[in-house]
């Protein structure tokens, strides 16, 4: 899940307004959301793959290697050490072509069909000084708001608050006003735009394989 109970306890949701487990649920609910959305997923999971190799030296999974545990070709399992083997993957760094998996030495992913199997942590993280990464906080960002948008045990002038609250920019306690870093209308996804202007910029790219 892409948020804690505690986050949506420290934006100010009350027992009264959603208990725990209607909160884990939607958190849940949302974080399934934005993996469909965006084809990716943003925590480390324990993955295994099979590939098609296109003959050649490099090959795109469709996520980004943490660490790789296993890798094989046509049934043959290969060295994972960076002299033979180079792996771009997570955390991700902004600018990158995207995860990727490179063979040196003049070796290549043989052409098959699903020839490819490759195993270990997978996942679109962003660097925060550990080896894993954590999820991207817009996306973290993005589940929270998924979430409150769907608290129906919210009055509607609390639930406007609690919406709006991750979007001030600047609050006057004296006269109790604020503004908002964008105005609220209506997204292509998921009809809110702030939401659905991250849910596209970690949109996966449409096809990933073998370069």
């Amino acid at each position: 899940m892409y948020a804690a109970v505690a986050d949506l306890r420290a934006e100010g949701v009350t027992e009264a307004q959603a208990t725990d487990d209607r909160l884990t649920a939607l958190i849940e609910e949302a974080s399934r959301e934005i993996d469909r959305v965006t084809g990716w997923f943003f925590e480390p999971r324990f993955m295994r793959y099979r590939l098609s190799g296109r003959g050649t030296p490099s090959l795109q999974p469709p996520a980004p290697p943490i660490t790789l545990d296993f890798l094989a070709i046509d049934g043959t399992e290969q060295s994972l050490d960076e002299e033979v083997l180079v792996v771009v993957g997570a955390p991700v760094v902004v600018g990158d072509d995207g995860p990727r998996l490179t063979l040196l030495g003049g070796r290549t992913f043989t052409r098959g069909e699903a020839n490819i199997e490759v195993g270990g942590r997978f996942g679109f993280t962003e660097d925060d000084g550990t080896p894993e990464g954590r999820t991207p906080l817009a996306i973290r960002r993005a589940c929270m708001l998924m979430v409150l948008r769907g608290l129906p045990l919210l009055t509607s002038a609390d639930s406007d608050d609690a919406k709006n609250r991750w979007r001030i920019l600047e609050e006057r306690t004296r006269d109790q006003s604020y503004k908002l870093d964008r105005q609220k209308g209506s997204g292509p996804i998921t009809g809110d735009p702030e939401i659905d202007g991250i849910l596209l910029r970690y949109r996966r790219p449409m096809a990933l394989g073998g370069v």
